[in-house]
Formats: structure tokens, C-alpha cells, sequence
């Protein structure tokens, strides 16, 4: 399985736009600069992009763990927060926080915990990250 995505950048840093596209099409010609990266300018960024990845795979992810205890989820609310810090060798992706909130008929806790941990640790895009993921999840 092959995705691909393209990038087009125009100018210098702090000056300069950009677009992003995917060739499914879901993001066509999606705007970012550094104000949008850096600062609150309309667009989009990578962290968010990435974030965005993070927070669908965890729940097909965990969609799967479920299937394979025999239960399947009435709904599965994820969001990452991601933390993009200035450090001695640029700037990091730090971290990622993910929440999840699941509505998910006959779960235990405990074993909702740990299939949750499970596709936390087992989803692509965590294994793909360097920086430190967290998960708050919770049955609604």
C-alpha cells in the first residue's frame, strides 16, 4: 500500500505560502505558512495534519482491538494534541495527548484500558512518532 501527498512551497520562511495536497483529494491545494505553523493564521500546518493521522489511526486501531474481543464501539470521539517545542536541535514534536471518549455496549473497563492501550501503542502513526504519546480514555 503506497499514499502519497504533495507540498508546494513559494518564497522564504516567514514570508512565503504554501499548499498541501493528498492524491485522493481530501485536501486539495490546503494552504499553510509559517504564520499558520507558528503563530493563529488561517491554513493548516503539518503538526495538525499529523495530529489529525494520529487521532483517525488510534481509532481504527482501537476499532480493531475491539473486534477482536468481540465487542464493536456505538461511537469512538478521539482528539490528539500535539506539542511542537523549540529544542536545542530545532523544533520537536514532543508529544502527543490523546483523548478518547467511547460509548462501547457490554465493555469492561478493563478490558476497553487495555485494548486502548493496545492500539495506542500498535497504530501506525504512534509507531511511526518518536515523541512521547499519552492516552486519557474513558467509557462514556
Amino acid at each position: 500500500m503506497i499514499r502519497k501527498a504533495s507540498a508546494h512551497w513559494q518564497g522564504n520562511l516567514k514570508e512565503g505560502t504554501g499548499t498541501v495536497s493528498t492524491a485522493s483529494g481530501a485536501l486539495q491545494e490546503k494552504a499553510y505558512s509559517f504564520h499558520t505553523r507558528f503563530e493563529d493564521g488561517a491554513g493548516t500546518n503539518p503538526e495538525e495534519l499529523i495530529a489529525a493521522a494520529h487521532a483517525g489511526c488510534f481509532s481504527m486501531a482501537l476499532s480493531g482491538q475491539l473486534a477482536a474481543i468481540g465487542l464493536t464501539a456505538n461511537h469512538l470521539r478521539c482528539s490528539a494534541t500535539l506539542h511542537l517545542d523549540k529544542l536545542e536541535a530545532g523544533f520537536t514534536i514532543t508529544r502527543i495527548h490523546l483523548e478518547l471518549r467511547a460509548e462501547i455496549p457490554g465493555a469492561a473497563v478493563e478490558d476497553f484500558q487495555a485494548a486502548a492501550q493496545r492500539a495506542k501503542e500498535g497504530c501506525p502513526v504512534s509507531r511511526a512518532l518518536k515523541a512521547e504519546i499519552t492516552l486519557d480514555a474513558q467509557l462514556l
